[in-house]
């Protein structure tokens, strides 16, 4: 069974956040990687820009509108994401408590019901 495991970062916490638990923010994701894959439940993992580098498209009435920025203005936004196959749905839970980020923010786990 596959699941997404999404990260959200808050820029304000994020700075208030000190050298070090930055650094092991960063490491923690080098040792989790590590881990996952070395179990066979890695599948793939993005990071990605903050919003200030996204683009909204949107079409209407045949026309498309692009728009710099997210969709949605937030205090957090997503930042990248991991996918993972394991047996259960509780299993996807623990790896995502071991997310280093989830000790600063949210992990969502979502199951993966279409692959294409």
């Amino acid at each position: 069974m596959r699941y997404l495991l999404t990260l959200h970062m808050n820029p304000t916490l994020w700075a208030t956040l000190t050298d070090d638990q930055k650094n092991g923010v960063y490491e923690g994701h080098g040792d989790f990687t590590k881990r996952i894959t070395d179990t066979g439940e890695m599948v793939g993992t993005k990071a990605l820009a903050e919003p200030a580098e996204t683009k909204t498209v949107r079409v209407k009435g045949g026309t498309t509108h692009v728009q710099d920025g997210a969709f949605i203005e937030a205090e957090a936004f997503f930042c990248g994401y991991y996918i993972v196959d394991v047996e259960t749905e509780e299993r996807a839970v623990e790896l995502a408590a071991m997310i280093p980020d989830a000790q600063y923010t949210a992990v969502e786990v979502r199951k993966i019901i279409h692959e294409g």
